[in-house]
């Protein structure tokens, strides 16, 4: 039998030569100074050997207990070598099934579907996971494994983005077990641990006075022009703040008898599905005499590229996400006005005016259940145009001060 004095003594020759212990056991020296422990069994009646690793990593002793290891499981009728691929694969299998590896891939499958502003979203919300998570099989991620996760985020005290994280977390469970790849979801189970959200509302200006302070404050902006316009633009378009900042020249149309700009199915919300968009009607925003002024003093700058309103360091893209808010802020209406405040504004102070509710909902691109709700982006179209030259001469005269909330009268 071999000793370590032996084997720290053997050195390498010409050629590959063995050093024999017991049981099948034995040391290759190769001609290169390295020692790999190899095991020599019969199985099926054929002769066969594997490798036990390499010394001085494993010892002697440790190569002896492999050994060991090996004849149990032949006694079981079982094959070491191939037993040994078959936990390899399994392991290959795991490392594949981390919890990081099907997130991101459901993230793919998701892309189509999504605006990238929300993909980004979704995708920042998953990697704050991924310390936690991220690297373990998930079919083997409990809720023990989900709980510590889950008590650093209410520590941070952001109760609603606590929630969809977990929520997100879920719907990766969800995926892999559509694939097969786990058997229960142990997120959904987490839920109700998750402290309710209070959703409040986004900060607005409504009372008259104060919008025209606002108006006057937007025009004193002494920012980049494209951010001016957009501002300008916010308080007479009203649309969601992506489908401002994210405008593009080939949709809007300042030549026809009605100028408007022409929102697509895809830049609503979220990106749908090709079909799903190409059968949803486009959002028509009707352009008011004030919109298209700002617009015709804006397309000399910006008119040779794709969005009215380019970001600064890079022109390919449009504004981000932050920009109208953070001007908002530095104007001094921080926590009082924010980009997505303005469709809150334009709703109560036209509701006041007297204009119909149906032509507001739909100019707001607000979703109507059933059949009724694709039909009434035109139905209530020359209601809107007038609606939409209305407030903005209203606006107008918030802005010289002398403008108050005053019913509009609409012809029979």
């Amino acid at each position: 039998m071999l000793t370590d004095t032996a084997i720290r003594k053997a050195k390498p020759k010409a050629k590959a030569y063995k050093l024999a212990d017991a049981g099948g056991l034995y040391l290759e020296v190769a001609p290169a100074g390295g020692k790999w422990w190899r095991l020599k069994y019969r199985y099926g009646g054929k002769e066969k050997r594997i490798s036990l690793g390499t010394y001085p990593e494993t010892s002697l002793a440790d190569a002896r207990v492999k050994r060991e290891e090996a004849k149990k499981l032949l006694k079981d009728g079982i094959d070491p070598g191939q037993q040994r691929k078959a936990e390899k694969l399994a392991g290959a299998e795991r490392a594949a099934n981390t919890f990081e590896a099907l997130a991101l891939e459901w993230l793919e499958v998701k892309r189509s579907e999504w605006m990238p502003s929300h993909h980004e979203k979704q995708a920042g919300r998953l990697r704050q996971a991924f310390p936690w998570i991220g690297h373990k099989a998930i079919a083997d991620i409990g809720i023990t494994d989900l709980r510590p996760m889950l008590e650093h985020l209410k520590r941070q005290g952001a109760t609603d983005q606590t929630r969809r994280i977990i929520q997100n977390v879920a719907s990766v469970f969800d995926y892999a077990i559509t694939l097969e790849k786990a058997e229960r979801n142990p997120a959904r189970d987490l839920l109700p641990a998750v402290p309710k959200h209070h959703k409040k509302n986004f900060p607005a200006i409504k009372d008259p006075a104060r919008v025209g302070e606002l108006l006057r404050a937007i025009d004193s902006f002494q920012g980049s022009f494209p951010v001016a316009c957009a501002l300008q633009l916010a308080p007479l378009w009203f649309c969601r703040p992506g489908e401002l900042r994210a405008a593009e020249w080939a949709h809007i149309d300042l030549e026809g008898e009605h100028p408007t700009y022409t929102v697509p199915a895809a830049k609503r919300k979220l990106r749908k599905a090709q079909k799903e968009a190409q059968d949803t009607p486009p959002h028509i925003v009707p352009l008011s005499r004030q919109a298209v002024a700002i617009l015709q003093t804006l397309h000399p700058l910006t008119g040779r590229g794709r969005y009215l309103f380019p970001g600064a360091r890079d022109p390919g893209r449009c504004l981000s996400d932050a920009a109208l808010n953070a001007a908002l802020a530095n104007l001094g209406f921080k926590g009082e006005m924010v980009a997505h405040g303005f469709r809150h504004m334009a709703s109560t102070l036209l509701h006041e005016m007297g204009f119909s509710s149906d032509a507001i909902e739909a100019q707001l691109s607000h979703k109507t259940p059933g059949v009724r709700g694709v039909y009434n982006k035109a139905q209530y179209l020359p209601e809107r145009r007038k609606m939409m030259q209305a407030w903005a001469d209203y606006l107008d005269s918030l802005r010289a001060g002398v403008g108050n909330v005053v019913a509009f009268k609409r012809s029979a």
